[in-house]
């Protein structure tokens, strides 16, 4: 047997065991509406959609944050059952059940309860929670304990009852900080939009004489968005086959008797004015709709009624039931459908004013909610959202809702502006450039060195209007940028939970971020992945900065772990948590710093779960962490005229090492060829290329940067040979794995450790003896080793700290070990992940 609605394939004999609702009935299964968040379509090879079941061949829809998969013209039809991964005043609560998504599992996927086989790459099959990642036969997963304990992941996963956020005016792109402009798996030439109806993927146009395409609208709202489905019929069918047709092509179950047909020309579809046509009286010719002058686009409408039963849920109430219905006539308004609710919810001796009938439209995209007038009757509400679409009127429930005064809090970080100014200067700003409204909007943290505030609001119209301003507002020539972030109730959190904190640069190791991204996201709560492009890492430090214990996971190169340990330091003192340790996932081209922890070389499309279950089991490891202020003496170069003051002192920190001379020059050309064509620089192996042609340039400079710089360490003046290139090294891994320093060992120098507050100094005599040191066949020069530089630069020179290049003008240089050293999470041993 086949579903004609949604596709549903079963043997006559299992027909009795089938668990699965059909789309057309899955919205009134939904225990707590909360709506999808959709990226942009792309292709998704062997995945099926929820809606009809059928593969995904063109371009389609997945949510981001949890594993449904939906076609574009079907995405308006799916059910508004995503993950609730956070509080927002409705529907709240604390016990957590399974959260089942149907299908798109691996073959492999085996079922918790009989132990066999639950997935299938051939039809939309078994189940799997998305929270626990538990898996189950849709015949099994309905005697699994409902209460769901995050798995094996549930230390490290912020649980959605202990976050906030008040959104009712956000996308939920916004919602999760997802960037709007990146385009998963899409081809920019795809133009798709997902609320356009009327592809022919199921239905194409008929070349068999005895059938007949129709356009079929479902109301109003259709029309005037040109938005319809298309249905074949025979040409001899008769008025009740059509409807049912049409009903079935809007995923309806109702009965069919309970709807017409009306019809409108062409022309009148253009002038958005729809005719009814049924009040005319028709001819005998009663058998068919189809006739000789029939029009081609049909309106579905709802017969009226002079009664019906509808459901109302009791939202919080702790009433022990799902909803109650309810018989209501011509007469009965809002206020009476309260009145007769409440004894039927055990409330009867409260008073009728401290209730109210909110309407909630469960879309896909977005759970719109309003609330009822008292004396508004309830059959002309009805009447009016099914002329507007009968599908809004099959995703539409009635919720009584005890009053009480909600207060709305939007906390909205905003970066990017001028540092080290006062919380007073900051307001001014935002009075000027955003015309803020003091007394709905607070400015409840002020970060000074970065520049950037927080913004308690507590108006949903004004946190909306200052967001959408702020992306096209510029204060001394930067951007501003907006972040809506939710606020973690700290004391609610697990006494043994420590949460992790996942920072993800989408545009590292080959764009493989972005695939991080996601994966994440779907195992964790969304809340705790943060994408490093959308305002840096300062907003993740501040939403966690309540949590008494959490982790750090880094997800780049060895420059993005330098960023956000740096944004670490600068915010350590206002976190409650002060020194969490720090995991690193390596996506760069030298992942250095990965592969002393033992993290690897880089990512290669490891299954992100494994990582994680890694990161859980990972030891604490203390590292030194150093400071470089650079002081120069002669203006830089390029100054107007040729009159400028020297450039103010500049402090930055290094994490892995420093370099001067060769090594820099290196790291400056590959830096400004990724500049010139970024597009080109999406994979390790083309990165490593550029490097040696960039190398190969250099084969046959002198070597003279001995003359043109003096080295101090630890106040004794340190006598340099004959190099081109003068490397300072906190780690034991240097240019993408190589062992600079060499493992000989030598009476003058203790054995480099990377918590032994020392930093060893190298030399290099120039490209070919970087080509041996990185080929293994030679070390560098020993030159000191020590707590405590100074260099003096008499001439401009290249300098890179942890793969970040620039030109250096003449003056000093001084390093110095930084605060506290770093606590990082690494093994003993190389770490192995399982192939995804």
């Amino acid at each position: 047997f086949i579903s004609t609605v949604c596709n549903f394939m079963s043997h006559e004999k299992c027909l009795k065991n089938v668990k699965i609702p059909c789309s057309c009935i899955a919205p009134s299964l939904v225990r707590v509406p909360v709506a999808h968040c959709f990226g942009p379509p792309g292709h998704y090879k062997r995945k099926f959609c929820t809606v009809c079941r059928k593969s995904l061949e063109s371009p389609a829809f997945r949510c981001e944050v949890c594993e449904l998969h939906v076609h574009t013209d079907c995405i308006l039809f799916a059910c508004s059952d995503c993950r609730q991964c956070h509080q927002d005043g409705h529907l709240d609560h604390d016990t957590y059940h399974h959260h089942w998504r149907e299908g798109n599992l691996s073959s492999s996927a085996r079922c918790e309860v009989c132990k066999k086989t639950c997935g299938s790459s051939e039809v939309l099959s078994g189940m799997r929670c998305e929270w626990c990642g538990i898996l189950a036969h849709a015949a099994c997963y309905v005697i699994v304990t409902p209460e769901c304990t995050f798995g094996r992941l549930r230390n490290m996963i912020l649980p959605p009852s202990c976050v906030q956020l008040f959104s009712r005016n956000f996308s939920k792109l916004h919602c999760f900080r997802i960037s709007e402009n990146l385009q998963t798996e899409s081809d920019e030439d795809d133009d798709v939009d997902g609320s356009t109806q009327g592809s022919t993927k199921d239905i194409q146009i008929s070349s068999d004489s005895s059938k007949q395409t129709l356009k079929i609208f479902d109301g109003n709202d259709a029309v005037k968005r040109n938005q319809f489905r298309l249905i074949s019929v025979p040409r001899i069918a008769k008025n009740e086959e059509v409807v049912e047709a049409a009903l079935r092509a809007y995923y309806i179950n109702d009965d069919q008797q309970e709807y017409e047909l009306q019809t409108f020309t062409q022309q009148v579809l253009l002038s958005d004015d729809v005719i009814n046509r049924n009040d005319a009286v028709e001819d005998s010719n009663l058998g068919s709709v189809f006739r000789e002058s029939v029009p081609e686009a049909w309106i579905i409408r709802a017969k009226p009624k002079d009664e019906e039963v509808i459901r109302i849920y009791p939202a919080w109430l702790k009433v022990g039931m799902a909803y109650v219905s309810l018989r209501v006539n011509k007469d009965s308004t809002v206020q009476t459908v309260i009145k007769e609710v409440l004894p039927l919810l055990g409330r009867q001796t409260e008073c009728l004013q401290n209730f109210k009938l909110v309407e909630v439209l469960m879309g896909s995209k977005q759970v719109q909610r309003m609330v009822l007038d008292n004396q508004e009757l309830i059959l002309n509400r009805l009447k009016d959202v099914r002329k507007t679409s009968i599908r809004q009127m099959n995703q539409t429930r009635f919720y009584i809702v005890e009053n009480s005064k909600s207060i709305v809090q939007v906390n909205l970080f905003v970066g990017g502006l001028p540092p080290q100014l006062s919380p007073e200067e900051y307001t001014n700003i935002l009075k000027e450039e955003l015309a803020i409204k003091t007394n709905v909007v607070s400015v409840s943290h002020v970060y000074q060195a970065q520049g950037a505030v927080v913004l308690q609001i507590s108006c949903f119209s004004e946190a909306e209007r200052i967001y959408m301003l702020v992306k096209d507002t510029v204060v001394n020539d930067k951007p501003l940028n907006a972040v809506v972030i939710p606020a973690v109730m700290a004391s609610k959190i697990p006494r043994n939970c420590c949460p992790l904190l996942v920072f993800v640069n989408p545009k590292s190791g080959g764009l493989k971020g972005r695939d991080l991204l996601y994966s994440f996201r779907k195992l964790l709560n969304p809340h705790q992945v943060f994408e490093l492009t959308n305002g840096g890492p300062l907003p993740g430090f501040h939403t966690f900065s309540k949590v008494p214990s959490f982790r750090v996971l880094v997800c780049g190169g060895d420059g993005t772990v330098g960023w956000v340990l740096g944004a670490l330091e600068e915010i350590r003192h206002k976190l409650v948590c002060s020194e969490p340790s720090v995991a690193i996932l390596p996506l760069g081209t030298g992942n250095d710093l990965g592969r002393v922890l033992r993290w690897g070389a880089g990512y290669s499309g490891e299954d992100p779960y494994s990582i994680l279950v890694s990161v859980d089991e990972a030891d604490d490891v203390l590292m030194d962490r150093w400071t470089i202020l650079l002081d120069a003496e002669e203006p830089a170069e390029g100054a107007e005229n040729g009159i400028a003051e020297p450039e103010p002192p500049k402090i930055v920190q290094m994490n892995n090492y420093c370099g001067l001379g060769i090594d820099a020059e290196l790291s400056l050309d590959f830096h400004h060829a990724r500049e010139e064509e970024p597009g080109k620089f999406n994979s390790r192996f083309h990165n490593k290329g550029v490097y040696v042609k960039v190398g190969l340039q250099k084969i046959s400079h002198t070597r003279n940067l001995h003359k043109d710089i003096k080295l101090q360490v630890d106040q004794h003046e340190v006598e340099l040979p004959s190099i081109e290139g003068l490397i300072f090294i906190n780690i034991p891994s240097w240019g993408s794995g190589a062992d600079l320093w060499g493992s000989e060992s030598d009476n003058r120098f203790e054995k480099p450790r990377i918590d032994d507050g020392l930093l060893e100094v190298v030399g290099v005599t120039g490209v070919v003896h970087m080509g041996q040191v990185q080929g293994g066949f030679r070390s560098g020069i020993r030159i000191a080793q020590g707590s405590y530089f100074r260099v003096t630069l008499l001439k401009p020179i290249p300098v890179q700290v942890d793969g970040e290049p620039w030109i250096q003008a003449p003056g000093q240089i001084i390093i110095s070990a930084a605060g506290p050293k770093v606590l990082a999470l690494g093994f003993s041993e190389q770490v192995e992940f399982i192939p995804a």
